[in-house]
């Protein structure tokens, strides 16, 4: 599908992550060898940071402005495209090297989770990091 490219935001449908907002990093029209469907490598965000108020310290902000993200493939048909975009670049944090081992996956969500926690702290991209009301 030609509108569904690298950093466009989606929202994943169906799943654990279901309702949850993703970047996509890389995409697959054709398929793999091994998925034979269209496909995408997201990275997205499993809790969204909190609220924050004037009265709060920095200790507190610092604490409510983390993130948890997820890394994941998912098919064509569990995706929702935004009009939105996310100009990080991830392919270098994620590839499809990060799925053959745990640590390895481990070590890209980290990346991930530092790159959209500077995104959040700079005040960019305000609607990718609020959660969907629905």
């Amino acid at each position: 599908m030609r509108f569904l490219k690298a950093s466009k935001v989606v929202l994943i449908l169906q799943g654990r992550y279901a309702g949850k907002k993703a970047v996509i990093v890389k995409n697959y029209d054709e398929g793999t060898q091994t998925r034979p469907y269209p496909h995408a490598v997201v990275a997205g965000i499993e809790e969204y940071p909190r609220k924050i108020t004037k009265a709060m310290g920095a200790k507190r902000i610092a604490k409510r402005s983390k993130v948890k993200t997820f890394i994941k493939v998912v098919n064509y048909n569990h995706l929702m495209p935004t009009r939105y975009n996310l100009d990080i670049d991830l392919k270098q944090v994620v590839s499809a090297e990060s799925f053959k081992e745990p640590s390895q996956r481990v070590t890209a969500k980290k990346a991930v989770r530092k790159l959209f926690e500077e995104r959040y702290n700079s005040g960019k991209n305000r609607w990718f990091f609020t959660k969907l009301a629905f």
